[in-house]
């Protein structure tokens, strides 16, 4: 009777240990690939971002963060604008007016062409955008020659009252002081704070043009350092890449700023990088509660 009763006692004592291991599984789940913090939240708008690639890029530039930031659910590709090299806009898609963050992505048929050209052709698609769709803000992201010909358009039509409104800017790997390096004794810390120690005459442009930039408009600059003592991402270096940083603070902007690093974060990789599409959807469509 004694073996019985201890036999039972075993077996019960079995099933509460696999019970408990079921119930472990269950509370540990897979963390999400797109995980919240506590202090934001997901927001939702008809606000569309333009998405403008790099010199000799296409569509492959963005079209594979555009691809994956959908896929998390972060936004929706309704619209692509190709630019003719004479400035006319072909455009594939339209935009619905739903709020699901609706993308639209930029593509420069002569993609090697200047960035005053670039500028103004980017103020073309604004003006699309205005005319065929009633819109009134939009967000602009751009990667390198992009961020550069964004900013350019920034400095240069900013201030027209009669074009969409820049909500948010993000730059990419972008030559703002066209491609110079840290200069001996100059510091990434000491840049950010006090821009850099040689201008560019793009950069000398930049702050000529920097009173048309709305003060309220956030933006994010990243950059990269692929780590092989060069300081750069290949081709763009990340001094270079920061130098607006200063600028922007100066002129009243909310800049945030985030280097990566590692093999990933070379030039062409930054937009295939899954850490840089949560940095980018973060900043454009995540608000503190």
């Amino acid at each position: 009777m004694e073996r019985k009763q201890l036999f039972y006692v075993v077996l019960i004592c079995f099933a509460l240990f696999f019970t408990g291991c079921g119930s472990k599984k269950i509370v540990e789940q897979k963390p999400s690939s797109n995980p919240t913090s506590s202090s934001e939240t997901e927001s939702k708008s008809a606000v569309p971002t333009l998405f403008i690639h790099g010199y000799s890029g296409g569509n492959g530039s963005f079209g594979g963060m555009i691809k994956r930031l959908e896929a998390d659910d972060f936004t929706k590709k309704e619209v692509v604008l190709t630019v003719s090299a004479e400035g006319k806009i072909n455009a594939s898609g339209k935009l619905t007016g739903k709020e699901n963050n609706p993308s639209v992505q930029v593509l420069f048929e002569d993609n090697k062409n200047n960035e005053w050209n670039q500028a103004e052709w980017i103020k073309n698609c604004l003006i699309y955008l205005r005319d065929t769709f009633e819109i009134n803000q939009v967000n602009l992201v751009g990667h390198s020659m992009g961020g550069v010909s964004t900013l350019r358009y920034l400095t240069t039509y900013g201030d027209d009252p009669s074009l969409p409104t820049v909500q948010k800017f993000v730059a990419i790997a972008a030559p703002f002081n066209n491609f110079v390096e840290l200069s001996e004794g100059e510091t990434v810390d000491g840049l950010i704070a006090n821009g850099p120690s040689v201008q560019s005459e793009r950069y000398a442009d930049y702050v000529n043009g920097i009173d048309k930039v709305s003060a309220g408009m956030p933006v994010l600059i990243l950059a990269g350092d692929i780590e092989d003592g060069s300081l750069s991402d290949e081709i763009v270096p990340v001094a270079d890449a920061l130098s607006v940083i200063a600028l922007f603070k100066a002129h009243g902007n909310k800049v945030q700023e985030k280097i990566f690093y590692g093999k990933n974060a070379q030039h062409s990789q930054l937009h295939e990088n899954r850490e840089v599409d949560q940095t980018v959807a973060n900043f454009l469509w995540r608000s503190d509660k």
